[in-house]
């Protein structure tokens, strides 16, 4: 800051003033400064920044895996809000594992970061209470925290699952499978839980033999659904837990000769220009990125707000594949 001063022909506080974009400097003044920064390849020192503020304006994001279409838009929208309040954001994947969750999280934390997203892959965030009471503001998304209060954003599970259910149930289906994650992961167990409360709702029953729950892996779904989809009462429908089941799955009903419907929970990319496209309960990802990161800065601004669960309703979108009739 020295030698821009000395070339700029300025004081050290006149230098502090433009590199902050404070005001009481002319625009003539302005630009000498600015020129001088640009010829010495002048930066300005965060570390010694954060020291006197306190603050490092940064961000961490904690998420399954960025490169599941889902967590995309969640990504960009928590980066946009971030950039808004002048933050960067540091991300990086936890593999829907638990252990390194907690170590994605607590490695972020002794980066400084001001506050935490994090999408669980595991059900006990004990291990963050003492980086909470330090100050760093947390914000969970998609499920809630295990064994902690916090702020959580999600989208309705439970009713976006019986939504679509109830949608092939009215298209006349009486056997309808339900394929999905592992039974550890809330919204795995929440959209089993709405496909059961609209199978009731109609007065069906659920043979054991009609839900599989576990690894989202091509081979794992092609199975269940063969399962599913052979015997003297094969299921007529199926409705898929999460985007990664749903694509496989149309492949293995696109080499059946017999159409079976098909309802998805969560929209992904050129679903709707397959023949047909492809039924979807679809959230809003971006969305949940937004509400969860303006809810952090809302606690970083000294907002003093109690836990809370806020929950985004999802949107049913028929497209065709949903809409086949039960086979004769």
């Amino acid at each position: 800051m020295k030698d821009v001063a000395a070339r700029a022909g300025v004081g050290l506080k006149t230098v502090s003033r433009v590199v902050n974009g404070e005001p009481g400097v002319t625009a003539d003044t302005e630009r000498r400064v600015q020129e001088a920064i640009d010829a010495l390849g002048f930066r300005r020192n965060d570390s010694a920044r954060v020291l006197r503020k306190g603050r490092t304006a940064t961000v961490g994001l904690v998420l399954e895996d960025l490169a599941d279409p889902f967590y995309g838009p969640l990504n960009r929208a928590v980066e946009e809000v971030a950039r808004a309040h002048g933050a960067l954001l540091i991300n990086g994947s936890s593999a829907e594992d638990p252990a390194r969750e907690r170590e994605l999280a607590l490695a972020l934390c002794a980066r400084r970061v001001d506050g935490l997203i994090v999408i669980p892959a595991g059900d006990d965030h004990r291990y963050l209470e003492p980086e909470m009471r330090a100050g760093v503001a947390t914000v969970f998304v998609d499920r809630p925290a295990g064994r902690i209060d916090a702020d959580v954003v999600l989208s309705d599970s439970f009713g976006g699952a019986r939504d679509g259910v109830a949608h092939l149930i009215a298209g006349g289906h009486r056997r309808i499978g339900f394929i999905g994650d592992h039974p550890r992961i809330h919204t795995a167990t929440e959209r089993l839980r709405g496909y059961r409360a609209a199978m009731a709702d109609a007065g069906l029953a659920v043979a054991g033999s009609w839900v599989s729950l576990g690894s989202t892996d091509p081979g794992r779904v092609s199975v269940a659904a063969a399962d599913m989809l052979s015997g003297p009462e094969p299921v007529t429908a199926v409705f898929a837990g999460n985007n990664r089941v749903t694509v496989t799955l149309v492949r293995v009903l696109a080499s059946r000769e017999r159409a079976v419907a098909l309802v998805g929970f969560d929209d992904f990319e050129l679903a709707d220009l397959l023949r047909p496209g492809v039924t979807v309960v679809a959230q809003d990802a971006a969305a949940l990125g937004r509400v969860a990161t303006d809810r952090l800065f809302r606690r970083l601004a000294g907002a003093d707000l109690p836990a809370a669960r806020i929950e985004l309703p999802t949107r049913l979108i028929p497209r065709g594949s949903g809409e086949f009739p039960p086979a004769p």
